[in-house]
């Protein structure tokens, strides 16, 4: 657009400066073919009023840029700007040469023991200590003691199983269990077993058993008044080795007991231990 207006302008003032030179033309001349010589030249006309102003041409063009000027004295310092944002975290640089030996610092805690270590060479055997002073014979202590008397407080009781005395007189060393009615041997050696029975209204068929193996058998026919079966017996017996009384015939439990009037006993004890195991008993304690 801005074409078109210069075109416009341009054209106006060329229209006008003919129309100027219309009017400024001098007379007619008459041309000869005869030459003559120049004329003098005229006198010098003075200016005529001024034109009118013309109209605005195009723009030029940008000008070249100037020379770097000098560079000017440093101005004074600016007031401190506020600290930016935290930048991101750059990347880990290469490790730096190990720096000097720091102070020494507190002793710390006591840590846990450690695990134990491996065996070392066994050392030069050392020389003969001093004669030590003698010991006092503790052998009454190394005795192993076993005995025991029960008694029962029910009649008649469940046959072809293990009587069960629940009354205990005396138990040394506590090896009868009167919930099972068993004697558990803790000691080898000889032991001495009997019993003493109360019957009643009914025969008694009665027996001694070792590790489910009847021993010895007894048996009383009831006469109409009370009666006592006994028997005794002596035993080798192992550790954990087990001894029980027990009514081997179902229709012969004449087994009798009353607190005012009768007991059913059965006891038994140590005569002497294994020997071989006494001494080995007896190395243990030195």
């Amino acid at each position: 657009m801005w074409m078109l207006v210069a075109v416009a302008c341009l054209c106006h003032c060329v229209s006008a400066h003919l129309s100027e030179t219309r009017l400024k033309k001098a007379p007619d001349l008459v041309y000869s073919s005869v030459p003559v010589s120049p004329g003098l030249p005229g006198k010098a006309c003075p200016s005529g009023p001024p034109g009118a102003q013309g109209c605005v041409g195009i723009p030029g063009r940008d000008g070249r840029d100037g020379r770097k000027g000098e560079k000017g004295e440093k101005g004074e310092t600016g007031l401190k700007g506020r600290v930016g944002a935290p930048g991101k975290t750059g990347e880990r640089g290469d490790p730096g040469p190990p720096g000097k030996q720091g102070p020494v610092g507190d002793k710390g805690d006591v840590g846990l023991p450690g695990g134990p270590g491996q065996d070392g060479q066994k050392g030069d055997k050392g020389k003969k200590g001093n004669r030590g002073i003698g010991g006092v014979c503790k052998c009454g202590s190394l005795l192993p003691k076993s005995a025991f008397s029960v008694g029962i407080t029910s009649s008649h009781p469940t046959e072809k199983v293990p009587i069960k005395f629940d009354k205990i007189l005396f138990d040394e060393g506590r090896h009868y269990n009167p919930e099972t009615g068993k004697f558990i041997c803790a000691y080898p050696g000889i032991y001495y077993f009997s019993y003493d029975i109360t019957l009643a209204n009914k025969h008694l068929a009665i027996a001694l058993v070792h590790n489910g193996q009847y021993r010895i058998k007894t048996f009383d026919a009831n006469t109409g008044n009370h009666d006592v079966a006994s028997g005794s017996t002596a035993i080798y017996l192992n550790p954990e080795d087990e001894v029980w009384l027990e009514i081997f015939y179902s229709d012969q439990n004449g087994l009798y007991t009353d607190a005012g009037q009768a007991d059913s006993l059965f006891s038994g004890f140590l005569l002497y231990v294994d020997t071989n195991y006494f001494d080995t008993l007896a190395e243990d304690y030195v």
